[in-house]
């Protein structure tokens, strides 16, 4: 059937189906597996330019070769990854039984085994790949699905819900839709996993819904990514890639830096090269389509109101390119650096997400880092500079999701390594082996040997005057 916008006895129903075809089918082997990651490779490859037309839509202008790189590649690429190591991953461990059984002929492994459907909702500004990356580690341990895109993007949703309907049997993937009701409503399913990415907020009444049910949950949230600038730090360089980095989707990026801590000696200069690192990139905002859009009026205003409370209580606001302004009805903007707002400004609580960034100075490395741990834990971290005991310190004595060192995002795109947060920025992970244990029960197997000594040995009733005194041996330092 072709869900456009489904209700919740709709959704119920599938899920039911789902749980129940999963339960009589047994374990998918490699095979299956690789062949529903196939289908969803074969989906990407056929519509990549009506989904890339969508984003752009969605948007109200996002430049197609972006939306092919950041969510059709990208989702590829998390996809290939899982289908070409999955059976490696799917492999039966053996582990050591306890002595002296393990001399016995006792014998120990741990098996990986589906946990059965797992409902994925996306997030708007990255409307693909927040559903595919993480389907891919949720397909590759030989779950189904049901995913739920963004309604906030309902072009690119309404896409990907056709193709899906088209190329998958709807017990193994199908796609849904709904208003926001509909999405609370699909978090208090029963499904055996569910991965939300989105909002913090968002986030705790998806834990909250879920608990009902005590279904497990991998929350990939956001916050305020903060970044050092160290003092060895080479300044072209690191505001040359924060600037690819602030203008890449418009800073609508879970991962994308929002607090930049700078040495009180340097601003001046670390800003003059960020505003010309990002002037060369967007050297016009007005009919410039290499820019992203804000995605819609509700979060431009909101973006707004944030730099007018900073301007308002005195913080200084600089624009790059220099001479441009926003452009209202394009929602293109220039990339405006708030320096120094103060700490009860809007800007300096809420993840700025948009073409914004907060320079903040700092005396030493230890009031920096003093700072970034008085905020809620981050999905990100990013460190500029070459002094290693200074870079050392910063790993040593901060949490967040990730790490980035002299560049900013590029941990969130390692294949090999697991993508998630920590705290206020989440729980859980995918990508990698790691993703693929996230959505596997890990199951653990004892087989006994054939003969059993505990009576011979004393430790069955009725226990003999000696069994206390066998025991108390055993505590040990």
């Amino acid at each position: 059937m072709t869900i456009s916008n489904t209700n919740v006895s709709d959704l119920e129903q599938l899920l039911h189906r789902q749980k129940a075809d999963f339960n009589t089918s047994g374990v998918a082997g490699a095979k299956v597996r690789k062949q529903r990651i196939q289908t969803m490779i074969d989906l990407l490859v056929k519509y990549h330019k009506p989904l890339a037309s969508a984003m752009d839509e969605d948007f109200g202008g996002r430049p197609q070769g972006f939306s092919l790189m950041n969510d059709v590649l990208g989702s590829l690429s998390s996809l290939k990854y899982a289908r070409d190591n999955l059976e490696q991953w799917m492999q039966e461990e053996t582990r050591t039984p306890f002595s002296p059984y393990d001399q016995m002929g006792a014998e120990a492994l741990v098996r990986y085994q589906a946990k059965g459907s797992i409902g994925i909702i996306g997030t708007w500004n990255a409307p693909l790949y927040t559903l595919l990356a993480p389907l891919a580690s949720v397909l590759a341990a030989g779950n189904r699905a049901i995913l739920k895109p963004s309604e906030v993007a309902p072009r690119t949703a309404e896409v990907l819900i056709d193709a899906v309907t088209e190329m998958f049997d709807p017990l193994d993937v199908v796609a849904v839709q709904g208003d926001a009701s509909f999405a609370k409503a699909f978090t208090g399913l029963p499904f055996d996993h569910l991965v939300f990415t989105g909002g913090t907020e968002v986030g705790k009444s998806v834990m909250k819904n879920a608990s009902d049910n005590l279904v497990p949950v991998t929350l990939e949230l956001g916050g305020k990514t903060p970044t050092i600038i160290g003092s060895s730090a080479d300044l072209s360089t690191a505001a040359f890639r924060l600037a690819v980095a602030k203008g890449s989707n418009a800073g609508q990026l879970c991962v994308n830096p929002d607090i930049v801590y700078v040495p009180e000696d340097r601003v001046d200069d670390f800003i003059t090269n960020l505003s010309a690192s990002f002037a060369q990139l967007y050297p016009a905002v007005a009919n410039n389509e290499d820019m992203v859009s804000v995605v819609n009026e509700r979060h431009l205003k909101r973006i707004d109101s944030y730099l007018e409370d900073a301007q308002s209580k005195g913080a200084r606001i600089e624009s790059t390119p220099v001479e441009a302004s926003p452009q209202t009805e394009s929602r293109r903007c220039p990339l405006r650096i708030v320096i120094a707002p103060p700490a009860d400004s809007q800007i300096m609580k809420e993840e700025i997400f948009g073409p914004a960034v907060v320079i903040l100075p700092y005396s030493d490395v230890e009031n920096a880092v003093a700072d970034i741990n008085a905020r809620p834990r981050p999905l990100a971290l990013y460190y500029f500079g070459t002094d290693q005991e200074e870079q050392q310190y910063v790993l040593d004595n901060t949490l967040s999701g990730g790490v980035s060192i002299n560049e900013a995002m590029f941990h969130a795109a390692m294949l090999d390594a697991p993508f998630g947060g920590v705290g206020a920025s989440g729980m859980g992970c995918y990508q990698g082996r790691e993703g693929f244990l996230e959505f596997s029960h890990i199951r653990t197997v004892y087989k006994a040997p054939e003969y059993d000594p505990r009576g011979e040995w004393g430790l069955l009733p009725p226990y003999s005057e000696h069994y206390l005194a066998a025991m108390e041996s055993q505590v040990t330092p």
